[in-house]
């Protein structure tokens, strides 16, 4: 059962610190993106309970792809791994990113028009190999355009930065940031951030 008043019909999530958790727990830095797996499909289960129209995550930027060889492969592999398991649930998919680059997963490419699994109960859209110049410089208009505006992001990892994250679609979105580490998501980190949101004014400017 619902209890909010208001929810979001789109939540951006900036799932941030896989690498610091890693370190923590004595693992490899690249190790952190396979435990980050789960966190977002615990995500997608409460959002697509609540009610929540459309979910947007961030899989990787083109400039996370300057990380280190071992890094990249892991997080390239991390993203289609989540994309496999997504096809057995109920979603509209979509994926969003850089295609023409040899860093975008082609295992990904049937998925880059929107995908519908089950009974497409809740958009998703994954973003990868995504830059925000590349999105506002795409021949024949914004390359994300098919993303609504978003309500609400919530960013992991203490951070308090966008990251590029969809400036168009996020103009106007309340930003919550949590400090605690992506790999350590629990579902009341969540219900922080839409407990915040109640309180906020949502006037888009007017």
């Amino acid at each position: 059962m619902n209890l909010y008043k208001r929810l979001p019909k789109h939540i951006g999530v900036i799932p941030d610190g896989n690498r610091r958790w890693a370190v923590s727990k004595g693992l490899d830095k690249k190790e952190g993106y396979n435990y980050g797996i789960n966190p977002g499909f615990k995500l997608y289960e409460l959002c697509k309970d609540m009610g929540i129209e459309e979910l947007t995550l961030y899989g990787f930027t083109v400039d996370n792809t300057k990380r280190p060889a071992a890094q990249k492969t892991a997080f390239q592999e991390a993203c289609v791994n989540a994309v496999m398991d997504l096809i057995d649930k109920d979603a509209q998919l979509l994926v969003v990113g850089n295609t023409q680059s040899s860093c975008f997963p082609k295992e990904l490419l049937p998925f880059t028009k929107r995908v519908k699994f089950g009974s497409g109960k809740i958009k998703v859209n994954f973003l990868v190999n995504y830059g925000w110049d590349w999105d506002l410089k795409y021949k024949g208009g914004l390359a994300s355009s098919d993303i609504s505006r978003i309500d609400l992001i919530i960013r992991w990892g203490g951070r308090r930065r966008l990251s590029g994250f969809l400036p168009i679609q996020s103009v106007y979105s309340d930003i919550y940031v949590l400090d605690e580490l992506w790999p350590d998501f629990k579902p009341n980190q969540l219900y922080q951030a839409l407990d915040w949101y109640q309180s906020q004014d949502i006037t888009l400017g007017g």
